[in-house]
């Protein structure tokens, strides 16, 4: 606003002062043509002067001139005077230099032929002289020195006021900036408040903020946050529960076993090697789960322990179907392997055969007899591919999305019965994504379960 006022002011002085300008040149012009019809500068009369004891008499063409000259100067504030070829004024509006030589730059620049109309920024005037001739070719000079302090004024008084306005504008903007602040603050501080609530510990509470749009948006992460700290917060809870219960299951087998070996006399020794083959047992499955807990630890290292080699996937997974096959061969399950191109690829190869023996051991266990498991391999220019097909049992839908978790089960009392601490696809599921590898399910209950995995050939360790 300052600048806009500041042009807005500049532009009306220059205009002012140009118009001013053009309508003295204007009239100047006219009494110039004035002074030449009445042939002024021939005349012998003089001009109308006031002196001491008397009143000279002026011709009637001078008359006119100084009726006209005494006009203009009374419009617009200035001096005219009238100087003839000698350098005598034989008029001025001022009366005080008639009849003295005027010697003027303008007057000679203008007896020299060069017309003057200019205006000086600095005394505040407007210069106008131009040439003046009668019948007989008598010169003469017509010089106008008008003042524009009138528009320097109204300028001053115009940058005032506009200085005045902006003054109250600027504090109008201040106060109406003071309380904006304060209401776009607000939800801020209302969002301070409950995050602070939230730092307290109660997380199951959500942020509720209102305001803005950007506010909102805010809000609504925050609390996927929230959603999501929840879910891990429950995620901890469960499975330091399922630690706690799998753990103290073989326990328990094991003091019950024992109890009824100290609390009965005379027990056979069939019974005793009976109940001791139980508790070697439950001593194994208890060993089981601490080893694929070790190996969950492990995996959440990320790719701290990778060992990367080059490995051939083709011979790690021939390995993995060879000694899988007595455990197939229980069921009459076929193991059929599929290699549509040899692959060598940068993988840890403890982990990737862990992989690939969780799946297809899960996919022999979960099988009906006389099944078959298929295990296919293929590769492009970036990523190699295994598939792991079963005729089995298959995966009901709702169970699908969670099989990865942590000692979830399908079907608990089976996974009993197999000898499964509900960890291996977990771990599976791990060892593949520190490898920058994905790994999908497809299964449909009764028909059969299908499980690929992505894995890059070249392994690039995150950032």
């Amino acid at each position: 606003m300052a600048a806009l006022s500041l042009y807005i002011v500049n532009y009306y002085e220059s205009t002012q002062i140009k118009e001013r300008q053009d309508k003295i040149y204007s009239m100047a012009y006219m009494i110039k043509n004035l002074i030449i019809s009445t042939d002024c500068l021939n005349s012998t009369a003089t001009v109308t002067t006031a002196q001491s004891g008397g009143v000279a008499t002026s011709s009637t063409g001078f008359d006119a001139v100084s009726i006209e000259l005494e006009q203009l100067t009374g419009i617009y504030s200035g001096r005219i005077i009238i100087v003839d070829s000698n350098f005598t004024i034989i008029k001025d509006t001022y009366v005080i230099d008639e009849k003295k030589t005027c010697l003027t730059e303008s007057v000679i620049k203008c007896f020299e032929g060069n017309e003057i109309n200019k205006y000086d920024s600095e005394l505040n005037n407007i210069e106008i002289a131009l040439q003046v001739s009668g019948s007989n070719d008598a010169k003469g000079v017509i010089y106008f020195n008008f003042t524009t302090s009138d528009i320097q004024k109204k300028t001053r008084d115009i940058n005032i006021a506009l200085g005045e306005f902006i003054l109250v504008v600027f504090v109008i903007l201040i106060g109406v900036g003071i309380a904006y602040t304060f209401l776009f603050v607000k939800p801020f501080k209302q969002m301070e408040k409950e995050v602070n609530r939230i730092k307290t510990g109660k997380i199951e509470e959500e942020l509720s903020v209102g305001g803005y749009t950007e506010i909102a948006n805010v809000s609504n992460s925050f609390n996927h946050v929230l959603k999501r700290l929840r879910d891990i917060d429950n995620t901890r809870q469960e499975f330091v529960s399922n630690v706690s219960h799998e753990l103290k299951t073989p326990i328990t087998s094991i003091k019950v076993l024992a109890d009824s070996l100290l609390n009965q006399e005379g027990i056979p020794a069939e019974m005793y090697q009976e109940f001791l083959g139980d508790i070697v047992e439950e001593i194994d499955r208890e060993n089981q789960i601490i080893t694929d807990l070790l190996n969950l630890v492990k995996l959440d290292k990320k790719s701290n322990d990778l060992n990367i080699s080059s490995v051939n996937i083709n011979e790690m997974v021939e390995r993995v179907l060879k000694r899988l096959k007595p455990l197939a061969a229980k069921k009459n399950i076929e193991l059929v392997l599929e290699s549509f191109r040899p692959i060598m690829a940068e993988v840890d190869d403890v982990k990737m055969t862990m992989v690939v023996s969780n799946l297809v051991e899960n996919a022999i266990k979960y099988n009906v007899m006389d099944g078959w498991v298929r295990v296919s391999l293929n590769a492009d220019l970036k990523y190699f591919y295994i598939k792991i097909q079963d005729s089995g049992i298959g995966i009901p839908e709702e169970d699908q999305s969670k099989v990865f978790e942590r000692f979830y089960r399908v079907d608990k009392a089976r996974t009993r019965e197999t000898g499964g601490t509900g960890l291996g696809l977990a771990i599976t599921s791990g060892a593949v994504h520190i490898h920058n590898g994905e790994i999908k399910l497809y299964s449909v209950e009764g028909e059969g379960t299908t499980f690929t995995i992505r894995i890059p050939l070249a392994y690039a360790k995150n950032s």
